[in-house]
């Protein structure tokens, strides 16, 4: 039988923040020791159960007796293009082990207040997945009930934990090397840095190939705190003094809007201006011409997450690990040697496709 003691029960009847009650019985600092042993021995005669005292292993998952739950922001789920993909994958591996998956979307609100789902304050689930962002402070507070979580598509120096993520720098090095194999000399930027760790790590990807080639990156052309919105992409290439020969979009969004910005402009891509974006989303595919982008296979995350998620539950003690996933540049009609091509590139000596 399932305990039906919650951390806000013991929270109430302490008068402390569940915050404050989930530090105590994780062992987390924050709270002195005289909170700590209140905590717990309160907890002990409410017939509360905490990670440590679970009997759930990966054997008895692997056999059809667990249960996983994953949780995202609204805004994740709201994104099926991209994480409705991922969300299968988490699901088949699941089922492949004979286990039950139970999903929960984490409003905005619940986020802010620390609201944990009863399932996570009652620890009647043996796993975490956490897809994407929604705070640091809401994803540690989930990490501090002690249940093994897996983060996915996400990381932050702030949160200890293991992460499944992509492999945005070199990704996005290879991206920028394909400009610069075609000639290109002049490649520009365009991305929000601050949305996402994912696309600052594109910014740094983008710049180890800018300096490993020699290309020519001025500052203008770095638009690091784009919308995605189609009026601010055109004002930014109109309000240009000197335009690149290429762009490298953080995201599909982007690139099909910098490809339409540019004809809006009056200029050719690929014959004018290359274009390349990331992730292989349906717009990388609707634009005319298609645009070379970087293809995420999404469903890595599903079997690489399932299965750390299981690893942590049969070792809770070992160390944290990001694994990151490789990706291939698939090359569409938006690249193409540039007008200016026959100029020797300055730099890294480029190989021969």
């Amino acid at each position: 039988m399932k305990n039906k003691v919650t951390m806000q029960d013991i929270a109430d009847k302490l008068n402390l923040s569940k915050n404050s009650v989930s530090q105590a019985l994780t062992g987390k600092d924050g709270v002195s020791d005289e909170t700590r042993r209140l905590v717990v021995e309160t907890a002990e005669r409410m017939g509360y159960v905490y990670g440590k005292n679970r009997k759930s292993t990966a054997g008895e998952a692997s056999s059809g007796y667990g249960v996983i739950a994953l949780i995202a922001s609204d805004f994740a789920f709201s994104m099926k293009s991209f994480f409705g993909e991922i969300y299968l994958s988490i699901e088949k591996e699941v089922k492949n082990r004979g286990c039950e998956l139970i999903i929960q979307s984490i409003g905005q609100e619940d986020a802010r207040e620390l609201n944990l789902p009863p399932f996570l304050q009652n620890r009647s689930v043996d796993g975490i997945l956490i897809l994407s962002h929604i705070t640091t402070d809401y994803i540690n507070a989930v990490i501090d009930t002690g249940i093994p979580a897996v983060m996915i598509d996400h990381h932050d120096p702030a949160i200890t934990a293991d992460c499944i993520l992509t492999n945005n720098r070199f990704s996005a090095f290879e991206a920028v090397k394909h400009l610069a194999e075609l000639g290109h000399r002049e490649v520009g930027f365009i991305g929000n840095i601050d949305f996402s760790p994912s696309y600052y790590e594109r910014l740094e990807g983008f710049r180890m190939a800018s300096r490993t080639y020699g290309l020519q990156t001025k500052d203008e052309w770095l638009v690091t705190d784009a919308r995605e919105d189609s009026g601010f992409v055109l004002d930014r290439l109109t309000g240009l003094e000197q335009r690149p020969t290429a762009w490298f979009c953080v995201n599909d969004g982007l690139g099909f809007m910098v490809n339409s910005a540019l004809q809006q402009l009056d200029l050719k891509v690929p014959d004018d201006v290359s274009v390349v974006s990331f992730d292989n989303g349906y717009l990388s595919r609707l634009s005319t011409p298609q645009i070379t982008t970087v293809d995420i296979d999404l469903r890595l995350y599903g079997v690489y997450a399932v299965e750390r998620l299981f690893s942590r539950i049969a070792r809770p003690d070992q160390l944290c690990t990001e694994t990151l996933l490789p990706t291939t540049l698939l090359v569409r009609g938006s690249s193409s040697l540039p007008k200016s091509a026959g100029r020797e590139l300055p730099g890294a000596s480029l190989p021969r496709s």
